[in-house]
């Protein structure tokens, strides 16, 4: 399992109303395209419980605070998902806010998604380029 997080510049009810139309009838989670598990999660629950803390201070740098609550948004490893996870993602960052992925520490604005950015030779969700770093010599 892949995932991101999403920081909306919105209220919690508007992303639910967001996401109530993305996935009618299908809740905890959201069901979006028929490969990306959304949850809503708060710092009370779960959210921050295996980050870097260079992540953390990296997203509290870009939002000017540490936010309560996000989306976490679960891509099953049978799929790609890169353009569904971007869609959803600048759908859900279109009034502004970041997004975190699992391959760098980096906050990503929907600009950044938006026109495919490199940051450190990696773009939003790119795991493929991740893994590839990654692989250990045969």
């Amino acid at each position: 399992m892949r995932s991101i997080f999403v920081f909306p510049d919105v209220e919690q009810v508007a992303v639910a109303a967001l996401l109530d139309e993305l996935s009618p009838g299908q809740r905890h989670p959201w069901l979006v395209d028929g490969c990306l598990f959304v949850w809503l999660t708060t710092e009370g629950e779960c959210l921050y419980l295996d980050w870097e803390s260079q992540a953390v201070r990296s997203l509290t740098r870009a939002c000017g605070h540490r936010p309560g609550w996000a989306l976490q948004v679960d891509v099953s490893s049978r799929v790609d998902g890169t353009a569904e996870v971007r869609s959803l993602t600048l759908a859900l960052l279109a009034q502004g806010g970041i997004a975190m992925d699992d391959y760098s520490d980096h906050p990503w604005t929907a600009n950044e998604i938006a026109n495919d950015a490199a940051v450190e030779g990696l773009r939003f969700f790119d795991f493929k380029t991740y893994y590839e770093r990654t692989k250990l010599p045969h």
